[in-house]
Order: C-alpha cells, then sequence, then structure tokens
C-alpha cells in the first residue's frame, strides 16, 4: 500500500469533524490548557479559512467543573458529574469563544443526546441546523449533554459521538486527538518496541485485539473506544485519522505538501482507511445511531440470505421474537447471541410470534389482507458483518 499516497488524499478533504479530548485540553491540576486550546483554535480557523467547513466535538465540561469547583477527585455519582457538566459547559464555551473570536471566527454550541440521533426527524433536523450553521461560516462545537443524559439516552463516549457526527454530516474526514501518537502493535507505554502502525485498511479481529479489551487505557478514554469510532466512520465511506492533540501542528497533516517536513509528508498517527463496503448515509444512521426496541433471532438459513446475499427477511427464517415493540421501530436482528443487522419492522411483536416460520404467502391469511411479504424489507436493513 502506498502510505504516503493515502495521507495525501486528505488533501482534498473539505468537510471535517475534529474531536478533542479532555486529556489534550486539560492540565493534571484540573485546569483549562489554554495555550494549547489557543493552538488548536488557530488551526482549526487556518482551515476554515481555507473554505474548508469544520465541526469540532469537544470533551472536558465536567473537567472544566471539576478545575472551578476544586473538586479533586472524579465523581462516581451522575447527579455529581452533570452538576459540574452544568458548571463547566459554560466555562468551556466561553473560552473557545473568546479564542475564535481572537481570530475572527463565530461558534456555536450544539449539545447533543443519542435521543437526538435516534429519531430520524430530529436526525434529520440537527443535520440542517449544522449544515445551515456552517453555511453562516460559525464553527459548530459539540459535546454531548451531560447535564441532563442518563444512561438510556447518553452515547457514552465522545469517540462515538464525534463518528456519528461525522455521519450525520457526511463529512469527508474525522480526526480524533488523544494523548498518544496513534494505534500502536503493543502499548507505547509498557512496551519501548511498540511501532506505529501508519494507517489501517481494515479493522479486523487483530486490529480491535491491539485496544486490550474495554479496559485498556492507552488514551484517554480508551483505544477500543477510538477503534469503535474508526468503524462507524469508515463503514460509512469516511476516513480517519487517530493522532496526537498535543503536538503543536497535530492538523498539519491537513496541510503540508509531499516533500515538505523531515516525513514528507506523512504526518505521526494512524489512518483508518474507508471501507470497500459503504452503508451510505441513512443505513449508518440505522446501523449506529438508533436505539433498537427489540430483537427477532433467526435461523442460518435466515442470516445466509441476509448477509451473504443481501436479501429482505421472511417470516419463514424467524426462531423467536425478544422484546416488546410495535410496526415500523427499529429492531436488531441476531444469529444466536450475535447481533448481525438492524432494520425497520414491518410487524410488531404480537404479529411476528403468529407468522415466525411461515411462508410469506400465509401472511394474509393469518392476519388479514394487505400486509407485506417481508418482515423487514432489505431497504430498511443495515448489516453489521
Amino acid at each position: 500500500m502506498d502510505v504516503k499516497g493515502e495521507w495525501r488524499k486528505l488533501l482534498s478533504k473539505r468537510r471535517i469533524v475534529v474531536k478533542v479530548g479532555s486529556s489534550t485540553l486539560m492540565h493534571e491540576t484540573g485546569n483549562l490548557n489554554l495555550a494549547r486550546m489557543e493552538l488548536l483554535v488557530r488551526q482549526l480557523v487556518d482551515l476554515r479559512n481555507q473554505g474548508r467547513e469544520v465541526i469540532l466535538v469537544t470533551s472536558a465540561a465536567v473537567g472544566a467543573g471539576m478545575g472551578r469547583l476544586n473538586v479533586q477527585e472524579y465523581p462516581k455519582e451522575i447527579s455529581s458529574r452533570q452538576a459540574l457538566a452544568a458548571v463547566g459547559q459554560g466555562i468551556l464555551m466561553h473560552t473557545y469563544e473568546k479564542f475564535f473570536g481572537e481570530y475572527g471566527a463565530a461558534v456555536a454550541q450544539i449539545l447533543l443526546t443519542k435521543d437526538d440521533v435516534a429519531h430520524r426527524r430530529r436526525y434529520l433536523n440537527a443535520r440542517n441546523t449544522l449544515r445551515r450553521i456552517s453555511e453562516y461560516g460559525a464553527v459548530p462545537i459539540i459535546n454531548e449533554n451531560d447535564t441532563v443524559a442518563f444512561d438510556q439516552v447518553k452515547v457514552g463516549d465522545n469517540d462515538t459521538l464525534a463518528a456519528m457526527v461525522a455521519g450525520l454530516v457526511d463529512a469527508d474526514l474525522l480526526v480524533l486527538l488523544s494523548d498518544i501518537d496513534g494505534l500502536y502493535t503493543q502499548d507505547p507505554r509498557k512496551d519501548p518496541g511498540a511501532e506505529l502502525i501508519p494507517v489501517v485498511e481494515e479493522i479486523t479481529g487483530e486490529i480491535e485485539a491491539l485496544a486490550g479489551g474495554g479496559g485498556s487505557k492507552f488514551a484517554s478514554g480508551g483505544m477500543a473506544t477510538k477503534i469503535a469510532a474508526a468503524r462507524i466512520a469508515v463503514t460509512q465511506g469516511i476516513p480517519m485519522v487517530l493522532t496526537n492533540g498535543s503536538h503543536r501542528h497535530c492538523l498539519q497533516f491537513l496541510n503540508v505538501q509531499e516533500g515538505e517536513g523531515e516525513d514528507g509528508g506523512t504526518p505521526g498517527g494512524t489512518l483508518f482507511v474507508p471501507s470497500a463496503h459503504v452503508l451510505g448515509s441513512r443505513k449508518g444512521w440505522l446501523a449506529y445511531s438508533t436505539r433498537p426496541a427489540g430483537a427477532i433471532v433467526v435461523d442460518e438459513g435466515a442470516s445466509a440470505a441476509l448477509l451473504d446475499m443481501g436479501r429482505s427477511l421472511l417470516p419463514s427464517g424467524i426462531l423467536h421474537v425478544e422484546g416488546g415493540f410495535q410496526r415500523g421501530e427499529v429492531v436488531d436482528i441476531r444469529r444466536g447471541a450475535e447481533t448481525i443487522a438492524r432494520g425497520i419492522v414491518n410487524y410488531s411483536t404480537e404479529e411476528i410470534e403468529k407468522i415466525r416460520g411461515r411462508h410469506s404467502s400465509e401472511i394474509d391469511a393469518i392476519l388479514g389482507p394487505g400486509n407485506d411479504p417481508e418482515v423487514i424489507h432489505r431497504d430498511n436493513l443495515s448489516m453489521w458483518k
């Protein structure tokens, strides 16, 4: 693979989502790292001045609140974290507004929960609003609405939120700024022989294993969340770069020309290239932004028809149903315990219980005339495998 060539492709990207983590924005004392924030803002405004669209996804609201209130330990209670986020969000946005304003750019604050992207109408409204903000020339600054979100409506981490936002706006590139240079063959903080992986062509089981599981902390938030974010991005046709936000010119790879710099135009970092099979915007939303109301468990024949032949889900291949849902809701499709797809269902739980295992030609006789032959049409299916 032409590694430098893949990185050079990024020079043409116009709509860019940049996510910055708390470890980049905060000092160890719990106060905002103003010098680093200003350097980042200057680079973002410079990209905007080139005619690119820039969207910033930021962490550090809770951290900023802790610093202002002199709270030393990260609280375990949700209410405490939400209270700190309420204090810190204003501080964070005021600081961003000051720095962006000094470089002649306006900003717009957007706070999201998973509900804002899980419902199609609200998803499209958020999409239109973000595009209009960019058309006005302002820089959207997005964070999860930690003050009111609870477990059922939380995205969970800003790496995932950034990947969802990238799909929401049809971004050309997602950049995650972390406290590590990129993805390594081993944890570089434990193994001095660890090597940086400059390009990941496919997110395989071996790549996922490099995260060391959910408890591994190569970086703030963990490497596992960053690889998960990469999967969301690349399956929607969006390349993702993981690089170190503490570097003075962490976004320089978007400007450097071939032959410039000691590395000939290839910066430190890991580039995840888009998948050959791209879901597209609507199916990307269906796969990653929705919340399933239940699940349908299918047999091996139905699984093969879905995954290998791109077929619709028919009642004959359904083994059983989990949860209570209505027509038009989103459900997972499982093969045993493994989720293989997600889709919008044409029938309720009760109706599927009556027709499962039966031929489509029998549906009208069981439920009455005028029904769809498919439980989930292939146009409303998004495959995970």
